[in-house]
């Protein structure tokens, strides 16, 4: 995590004396396992965690802050008894769920899924951009990680300059589609190494020495879901008319365990300097500016997995749009900052607000 970041949050939590009684439903899958860790490594104040479950993982026993905690198997009920719940799970589950776990004096709920996002009444929320859209609502809705991780870099630049258009390309790694895909990546990996044919079950084909421009389901106008996503979330996140803001995307899933990364192009309402950018980016608390080509210091999964921050680097002048135009590279941990970080971040910023 930044300096900065951390600081301003441990001043902030310092003032705070409550305890919260919390709630994960899909605590064993990838994201909930990462909020967990959040949990703890950020001394989020709380008096009890319940983890939930299916049947089928319930039973288990996980290590938490608050010592070796027992997975229970979710009901409504045992569930609404938190202050805050986040749902690490399908927006199937979600849509039948969530209302219910709100009602009356249900708990807060952060929505890691795609269920509400799009929903007028649902804020969208990335806690540095836009925590005010929250207001009192008790269910919010978390970003998808590709769109998050663009957003908090994105910010500075489009507060600085304004924003025109956008085109993103993202190389999206297999925990994007969670713990199943990154074992049908090593296992596969490991099969054609030894001269066997990999399977594919969770993506569309093989993954191992492979790419696959393909991320969910196809829609009408050519785009898929996962790049329609990101349309649909950066302009509802910066508040951006649709007719005044064009966005494009294309996802590719890459063979890569861990974190995303973007190729972003940016045209600007005002002209921008690649200099100017960088002091932005470096000031900016949650980033980390990685731009020292000449001794190959750039953004990569490698040195960004595991890691609070989206790094940032090969920042410079679109040759296309200059002189109001940016093209940069950002790669950001999406089990972390695009998914588990970001949603505990939505809970802490509400504490603080609460104050």
């Amino acid at each position: 995590l930044g300096v900065a970041l951390w600081s301003i949050y441990r001043r902030q939590m310092s003032n705070f004396s409550k305890k919260y009684v919390v709630g994960i439903v899909g605590a064993t899958g990838a994201v909930g396992v990462e909020i967990i860790k959040c949990l703890q490594e950020r001394e989020f104040p709380m008096s009890e965690l319940h983890l939930y479950s299916s049947a089928k993982s319930s039973g288990k026993v996980l290590s938490t802050s608050l010592g070796e905690t027992l997975v229970e198997e979710y009901e409504v009920s045992r569930a609404r008894v938190c202050d805050f719940l986040f749902l690490a799970v399908s927006g199937e589950f979600s849509l039948a769920n969530a209302r219910l776990l709100v009602a009356g004096d249900g708990p807060i709920v952060i929505d890691n899924s795609s269920a509400w996002r799009y929903d007028a009444e649902v804020p969208l929320v990335v806690p540095e951009i836009n925590a005010h859209s929250i207001q009192h609502a008790k269910l919010i809705a978390n970003p998808n990680c590709t769109t998050a991780i663009a957003a908090v870099v994105l910010h500075p630049l489009i507060k600085e300059f304004g924003i025109k258009r956008l085109i993103v390309s993202t190389y999206q790694a297999a925990s994007g589609a969670g713990a199943e895909g990154m074992d049908e990546l090593i296992k596969g990996t490991a099969a054609k190494l030894s001269g066997d044919d990999p399977k594919a079950s969770v993506f569309a084909h093989p993954l191992p020495f492979n790419l696959i421009p393909h991320i969910d389901s196809f829609q009408e106008n050519g785009y898929t879901k996962e790049e329609m996503k990101v349309v649909w979330e950066t302009q509802k996140i910066f508040e951006l008319n649709p007719e005044d803001v064009k966005i494009s995307c294309t996802a590719v899933r890459v063979p890569i365990l861990r974190a995303h990364s973007e190729a972003i192009t940016l045209e600007t309402v005002r002209p921008v300097s690649a200099a100017r950018a960088r002091q932005l980016l470096a000031d900016t608390p949650g980033v980390r500016l990685v731009d020292n080509p000449l001794e190959n210091q750039y953004p990569m999964p490698l040195t960004a997995t595991d890691s609070y921050d989206v790094e940032v680097g090969r920042v410079r002048e679109s040759l296309v749009f200059q002189p109001n135009g940016l093209d940069l590279f950002v790669v950001g941990d999406q089990l972390l900052r695009g998914a588990a970080l970001n949603a505990v971040l939505i809970a802490e910023a509400i504490i603080n607000r609460d104050v």
